[in-house]
Parts: C-alpha cells; sequence; structure tokens
C-alpha cells in the first residue's frame, strides 16, 4: 500500500471509529447493529433524544455511508459493509477510547503506576462495546465453531462483558442455555439489555462477579458443556496460584468430554501481520496495567498442568491474540 493509500484508509477508519463511538455513547449502536431499518424518530424513542438532534447524526452516517436509505423517505438501515468498518473502527475505539484514562494520564502512570491505576480506570462497558467490535469478525465465528461442532447445550462465559458472543450462541440454538460472568457492573447491564433486544433473557443468566469467586463457590459453572473465556484469564494469570485454582475448577465442572475455550493474548507477537498491535497490547497490560502476558508456550502449559487431556492451540485469529482448546 502507498503512502496516499494508507493516509485515506487510515483517515477512513478514525473517520467511522469516532461517528460509531458517538453512537455506542447515545445508545442508537443497538438498532445499527441490528440491521433492521429505522428513522430518527424510532431513534429518539430509543435514545431519549431529541429528534432533531439524531437526524443530523443519521444524516452524518449516510454521508458517510454507514447506513443506507430502506423502504422510503427518511428510513434507513445499516450499509451492507458496515460491520467490515465496525470490525476495523474496534482496534482504534480499544486503543483510545477504552483505553482513553491510561493515554490521557501517561505521565501518571509512568512516574507512579500504583497511584496512577487507582486513580485512572477504564469504563468496563467502553472496554465491552470495543471488544465486541473487534470479536466479532476476529474470533468469535472460531468459538462459534467449536461451541456448534461439540453440540454444547449449555455455554458459560467467564468475563462476559455485554455477552455479545453468548447471545448471538443462544440465538442460533433454542435449546441452547448460558451463563454470563463479569465483573463490571456496566457491562452486566449492557448483557442484560442486549439480551432482552435479542429474545434470549429467558435462557441468559447475567452473574456480576469476579472469574476468582469461581474458586470459593464454583456454581455459575454447573452444568457447562463449554465454558469460555475471552481476554480475561490474563487478568486472573496474575495470581499464579489462584489462576491454576481457577483451571481446576473449571475442569472439575465440565461434563464429561467438555470443552474449555480460552481466547486470550501472547506476549509481544512477532507474525508480521500482528507486531503493532500485539505491542501496544502488551505494554499496555504490562506498564499500565501491571499485567505480564505469557508466551504461547507457557499459556499451553497451564492447561496441560490442570489436568486437561488434549490442548490445541489456534493462531491467525487477531493480531497478538491465540485460542486455547482445552478437553476435559
Amino acid at each position: 500500500m502507498d503512502l496516499h493509500s494508507a493516509q485515506e484508509v487510515g483517515a477512513d477508519i478514525a473517520a467511522v471509529a469516532a461517528l460509531l463511538q458517538i453512537g455506542a455513547e447515545i445508545g442508537v449502536d443497538q438498532v445499527l447493529d441490528s440491521g433492521r431499518a429505522f428513522d430518527a424518530q424510532e431513534l429518539a424513542e430509543v435514545t431519549g433524544l431529541p429528534r432533531e438532534g439524531l437526524a443530523a447524526f443519521v444524516h452524518a452516517l449516510s454521508a458517510a455511508g454507514l447506513v443506507v436509505t430502506e423502504g422510503g423517505e427518511g428510513r434507513y438501515r445499516a450499509s451492507d459493509d458496515y460491520p467490515d468498518w465496525r470490525h476495523q473502527a474496534g482496534y482504534l475505539s480499544w486503543s483510545l477510547t477504552a483505553n482513553s484514562p491510561l493515554v490521557q494520564n501517561a505521565r501518571a502512570f509512568l512516574a507512579d503506576g500504583e497511584s496512577a491505576a487507582d486513580a485512572h480506570r477504564r469504563d468496563g462497558r467502553r472496554v465491552a462495546v470495543s471488544s465486541r467490535w473487534i470479536g466479532d469478525r476476529a474470533f468469535y465465528p472460531a468459538v462459534v465453531e467449536r461451541v456448534v461442532a461439540a453440540d454444547a447445550k449449555h455455554v458459560v462465559d467467564l468475563g462476559a462483558g455485554a455477552a455479545g458472543l453468548l447471545i448471538d450462541l443462544l440465538a442460533q440454538d433454542d435449546r441452547r442455555t448460558g451463563v454470563a460472568l463479569d465483573l463490571s457492573a456496566g457491562a452486566c447491564a449492557a448483557a442484560r439489555e442486549a439480551a432482552g433486544r435479542a429474545g434470549v433473557d429467558d435462557r441468559l443468566r447475567v452473574v456480576e462477579r469476579s472469574v476468582e469467586s469461581l474458586i470459593a463457590d464454583p456454581g455459575p459453572l454447573e452444568g457447562a458443556d463449554v465454558i469460555q473465556a475471552c481476554f480475561v484469564m490474563h487478568d486472573v494469570l496474575q495470581d499464579e496460584a489462584a489462576f491454576d485454582d481457577v483451571l481446576r475448577t473449571c475442569r472439575k465442572a465440565l461434563a464429561p468430554g467438555g470443552l474449555l475455550a480460552v481466547v486470550d493474548a501472547v506476549s509481544y507477537g512477532q507474525e508480521a501481520r500482528e507486531r503493532k498491535f500485539s505491542a501496544l497490547f502488551t505494554y499496555l497490560h504490562a506498564n499500565f496495567m501491571g499485567v505480564r502476558l505469557p508466551t504461547e508456550d507457557q499459556w499451553v502449559e497451564k492447561f496441560r498442568d490442570a489436568g486437561f487431556s488434549d490442548v490445541e492451540c489456534v493462531s491467525g485469529l487477531m493480531p497478538g491474540g491465540r485460542l486455547f482448546l482445552a478437553t476435559k
């Protein structure tokens, strides 16, 4: 790609990220993501905001090509390439919006990381939104494929965020039930709202708890055919004893032949396609969040030490990310 083309792509992704972040902040992302037709009046009813301001926002989305007219004057739907743009914007949203307290207070973190970490915390809902934008085109499909192949009827998602992945799994099979566990109150609220919109709230239990709490009370894991965890286990791993106990607890709770599917990051991935984003991800976690990421081999060793009979590592999902599949 030449410099001029790179500048155009960069400008497009930056603009889309800002527009979609505005949409998430005002609460219209749920309508855009649904793919259904809408108008400014419907957005006003959903958000409780003035119709005129929302009409101006929809006009900007239309001018950007992110929505197209549908079924009459003043009605729109997300463009066919909207999911692709949302996925690309997710990396920028995660880097600069979800992590804005870290980036904007970089001097404080470098001067006194412990005090800065207490004073400048990330917003769980913003982290969940940007992670979903990335995940739905990066690692969600690989996890879904494994859950479907296992014919899993009960799935537990650890660190589920807004539960987008789990809600998709429940929507695919009306026999499937799930538990979404997350420590963030904002993410849990978003998960309940999303489950209600998708019509799966009667089959989804949302639990506001830490992953580590499962060691003392593994109740939310009971009956799981698949336990999945996307970009949460690296936080648990900072207490190695607790991490080992969590893995053993998951293994014990799984049904015979059950599967633990963990998507997480490796330290400073060096494949050409992943080096830049992996460098940012690793650096922010190590120096701003106090989280040291393991290597790929270190991850695999942990699962084997916990007693899983077979461990598979899948790469190529997203920059710096790997899918670890551990079978009971």
